[in-house]
């Protein structure tokens, strides 16, 4: 369970949120939804320790992440906004460079079956520098079947995808909280997912 208690966040002396309580259980998806500016992003980057917040606490099973991050990033894939992939690497290298760092189980076979379900499988051995700013953002989505991890925790996951993306993406939550995994994600498009739970910015 991820837990957040009474969390207020202040940068140079302005009030950005205040106050904020949230949980979010296995099999749980929430939405922060949120025109830009309204602090959506900052938000995320202090429930994972990016920017520092000194008001309030934030819990990771039952233990406050300050004291555990390290088993919090163990069990936590983040995807910004901002794209992790090298532009000078392939397709197929980003992954496999991303499969040795979260010693990954899943096998070429696997990562090939995977390529295809995202429409990147013509572009396996391609420079990510040539690639669409669509596709490089399903790219980065692949890290999260990828490391398998428990919690995930997505900026603007939906941006620049197209529709049919968008339903790969939707399914892939979905089979995620089904396995009892944990969402948390902020944007401002309006996805279709049954039981989603919205918390409003604006």
């Amino acid at each position: 369970m991820l837990l957040v208690n009474n969390l207020s966040f202040y940068r140079n002396d302005i009030l950005i949120f205040e106050d904020l309580n949230l949980s979010i259980g296995n099999g749980q998806i929430t939405q922060i939804r949120g025109k830009n500016g309204s602090g959506k992003t900052t938000f995320l980057k202090v429930i994972l320790n990016i920017l520092d917040s000194k008001i309030g606490e934030i819990f990771w099973e039952g233990k406050n992440i300050k004291k555990n991050i390290f088993n919090f990033y163990n069990e936590t894939t983040f995807i910004m906004d901002q794209n992790t992939s090298s532009r000078k690497l392939t397709v197929f290298d980003n992954i496999n460079f991303w499969r040795g760092l979260s010693s990954s189980k899943l096998n070429d076979y696997d990562i090939n079956l995977l390529l295809e379900t995202f429409n990147l499988k013509k572009y396996k051995d391609t420079k990510v520098m040539y690639l669409s700013t669509g596709e490089v953002k399903k790219l980065e989505l692949l890290r999260l079947i990828l490391e398998k991890k428990k919690l995930w925790i997505l900026d603007e996951p939906y941006n620049h995808l197209d529709d049919l993306s968008i339903e790969i993406l939707n399914q892939t939550f979905i089979d995620h909280i089904n396995k009892d995994g944990i969402i948390l994600f902020a944007s401002h498009f309006n996805p279709s997912i049954e039981n989603l739970r919205v918390i409003d910015f604006n």
